[in-house]
């Protein structure tokens, strides 16, 4: 599908080494919280906070972006470099991303197919980074009812959704506790390691760069 970029092991073990350090530095200035859904409050099954100027959450009023935290009130920590060069290297977008939606999966987590469609750049693609446990990620197409594939994502995957593909549903089938081995590539990080750093139990975390508002014109 035009717009949509599947970049197996893009970062290599040092490079997921220091996007977990990272990521532990956001979970102390901005704690995983359990968001839920909009009208029934019913809870997700993954938890989540942010980083950057502006953060997703969602809740009984809605989905919507802010810049602070909805528990601590405070603003959301900065995007750890590594993120913006991330973005830099694949997103084919002139402009930084506003938004690192981190969502940690327990083993049992999943993501019911979905858009990414709260923001107002859709010029913009979405970037998906993935640590942690592989998972089983679904793709469909621009309508619910349309024809989905599967496929495994690895530790150190990256997954771009430009262009055609970015009103694309999607969504995470399931997180594979025990994958055979000829699905691990030779850059993923042992689950023990992201457990170690980030003080999380067993899980996948997934992180979202996203680009929110219209560049001002110049």
């Amino acid at each position: 599908m035009q717009g949509f970029d599947h970049h197996p092991s893009f970062l290599d073990e040092t490079q997921q080494h220091q996007l977990l350090q990272d990521i532990q530095t956001v979970l102390q200035q901005a704690p995983l919280y359990t968001p839920t859904m909009p009208r029934t409050g019913k809870p997700f099954s993954v938890k989540e906070t942010n980083c950057g100027p502006l953060g997703w959450v969602s809740d009984k009023s809605g989905y919507r972006y802010q810049p602070a935290h909805p528990v601590t009130g405070q603003p959301w920590p900065p995007m750890p470099p590594l993120l913006l060069e991330i973005w830099r290297q694949v997103a084919s977008y002139d402009h930084p991303p506003e938004a690192a939606l981190i969502n940690y999966y327990t083993p049992d987590a999943r993501m019911s197919l979905h858009q990414d469609s709260n923001e107002q750049d859709f010029e913009a693609p979405v970037v998906s980074v993935s640590l942690g446990q592989s998972a089983t990620f679904r793709l469909g197409g621009a309508e619910r009812t349309s024809p989905t594939r599967s496929f495994p994502l690895h530790a150190g995957d990256v997954m771009v959704m430009g262009g055609d593909a970015r009103m694309c549903f999607h969504g995470i089938d399931r997180i594979l506790k025990s994958p055979p081995p000829d699905l691990f590539t030779n850059a993923s990080l042992p689950v023990e390691d992201m457990q170690r750093i980030t003080s999380l139990g067993p899980g996948r975390l997934n992180i979202t760069l996203r680009r929110v508002n219209k560049p001002h014109n110049s």
